[in-house]
Order: structure tokens, then C-alpha cells, then sequence
């Protein structure tokens, strides 16, 4: 007959084996959510892109304040 733990350290044993892979999982669901929350910054940037696109052909070469929608020119660069 094998030898066994005391039924008391086998049942902490469990409770932290289990508490150490619902942490796991936990990680795992994170970084799905990371994955998709960096997936859906990269479209919203292109998006930000192509509308900053479409401003430059309606207005030019100009900077847009986001807090209340005033247009500055942009000055040229000077080379030296």
C-alpha cells in the first residue's frame, strides 16, 4: 500500500494548485483582451489617418485644435 500526505495537506495542496491555475487563466484572458484592445488601436489610428487625409484636402496644410475645431496654418518648415 503507497503511502499518502494527511488528508489536510492534501486538500491545502489542491486549494492552491487551483488558486494558481484560476490566476493562470485569469493571465490568459488578459491577454486576449490586450491583443484586442492593441488590434483595435491600430484601426482606430488608421482611421484617425485617413480622416486627417480627407481635412488636408478640404483645408490644406493646417493644424486642428480638438477642443474647440479651430484651424491654424501650418507654417513652412525652413531649411537651412
Amino acid at each position: 500500500m503507497a503511502e499518502k500526505i494527511k488528508k489536510e495537506e492534501l486538500t491545502k495542496l489542491q486549494e492552491l494548485v487551483s488558486s494558481f491555475n484560476q490566476h493562470q487563466s485569469k493571465l490568459g484572458e488578459l491577454e486576449i483582451q490586450k491583443h484586442q484592445i492593441l488590434h483595435s488601436s491600430v484601426e482606430i489610428q488608421k482611421s484617425i489617418q485617413e480622416f486627417q487625409n480627407e481635412l488636408r484636402e478640404s483645408y490644406g496644410d493646417v493644424t486642428v485644435d480638438i477642443n474647440d475645431g479651430k484651424i491654424s496654418k501650418n507654417e513652412p518648415s525652413k531649411e537651412d
